[in-house]
């Protein structure tokens, strides 16, 4: 018979990704304002940080930054 994963089980795997989506999006959203310029506007990046989940920030530290 298998087994099914406990709430405690599912707990210790969704919790730690939910705290880095959310240190990910805090901190794309810090450097896509205070950021000279971006590829692209900033209100595009912060709608891509903020409804992309995980990806939308790994994409604006890939692809957004300029470098300076």
């Amino acid at each position: 018979m298998k087994e099914t994963m406990e709430l405690s089980q599912w707990m210790g795997l969704i919790v730690p990704l939910v705290l880095l989506q959310l240190l990910l999006m805090i901190i794309a959203l810090v450097l896509c304002v205070k950021a000279e310029e971006t590829r692209g506007p900033k209100w595009m990046w912060a709608l891509i940080i903020i409804l992309g989940q995980l990806l939308g920030p790994i994409a604006f530290f890939l692809f957004g930054r300029r470098n300076q």
